[in-house]
């Protein structure tokens, strides 16, 4: 059974603005609401290895091996620095500009997905969060943590489907400025270039 408990707790972590939100945002302000839409799938799909790890115990061991967790964990940090390069160029994947033309949904996707998968803490995340709230019959762990795992990823799609709508809207109030959106791109790559250093900090 899904806890009152359990459905705060995810709430709370998903609205809590993280390196995919702050994509979504990026994508919704600077290509609109069918960019944003796609942004949040593939964040949410970006999820799915880091529950399958936990579930299968394989967090476990990346928690336990320092050169499995910081090769994924640099590559994650380069790819966050890839990012905020690309919001600062004027023809790059984040940059704010009233002349962008929209990108493929699934290339979208694919850097949101990226993202997540990417970030090594996330595996150490759920297999602390989903235990908790497990009955405690090892005979249905397994789907109830798979339950949990939905849940946590739907309430993930909505909430950034919000952000990324809210964004969408108030991209037509920043077109009209050059300087809001060279400002916007620069604030999106510093974000982007703080979060590859908090994530270098990182350890297992």
């Amino acid at each position: 059974m899904l806890s009152f408990q359990f459905l705060l707790t995810a709430f709370v972590v998903v609205v809590a603005p993280g390196t995919g939100v702050i994509y979504t945002l990026a994508l919704g302000l600077g290509q609109g609401r069918r960019a944003a839409l796609w942004a949040a799938l593939g964040c949410t799909f970006g999820i799915v290895p880091h529950l399958a790890a936990a579930a299968l115990g394989l967090a476990a061991i990346l928690h336990t091996s320092a050169l499995l967790f910081n090769v994924v964990k640099f590559a994650g940090v380069a790819y966050l620095l890839y990012l905020a390069w690309g919001s600062l160029r004027s023809d790059g994947a984040l940059a704010i500009s009233s002349t962008r033309s929209a990108e493929a949904g699934c290339r979208i996707a694919r850097r949101g997905a990226l993202i997540n998968i990417l970030n090594p803490k996330l595996s150490i995340f759920f297999l602390a969060l989903l235990p908790p709230f497990l009955s405690g019959n090892p005979a249905t762990a397994t789907v109830e943590m798979a339950m949990m795992g939905a849940v946590f990823m739907g309430m993930t799609f909505g909430v950034f489907v919000l952000y990324g709508v809210f964004a969408a809207a108030a991209r037509q109030w920043i077109l009209g400025s050059e300087r809001v959106m060279a400002w916007l791109s620069r604030s999106f790559a510093a974000i982007f270039a703080a979060l590859a250093g908090r994530l270098a900090l990182e350890r297992a």
